[in-house]
């Protein structure tokens, strides 16, 4: 929604909920919609796991803003 509202976004959801995260996007009317899925669960990482996490999701987050090939 917020892409519909000309702010770039990335959705980001753990990887038990890609099935809902696809069916969202099709029933919001984005069929193929980029999205990030990090291992889950995120709730028990710790603060180094979750600084791991996201550098390693950082390429992808770029290339979804367009910012990276």
């Amino acid at each position: 929604m917020l892409e519909r509202a000309g702010i770039p976004a990335v959705s980001i959801c753990t990887d038990s909920f890609r099935i809902t995260a696809e069916a969202m996007a099709q029933s919001l009317g984005f069929p193929g919609f980029r999205y990030i899925a990090v291992p889950h669960p995120i709730a028990s990482r710790t603060e180094e796991e979750m600084t791991v996490m996201v550098r390693d999701a950082l390429p992808d987050m770029l290339r979804i803003l367009g910012v990276t090939a």
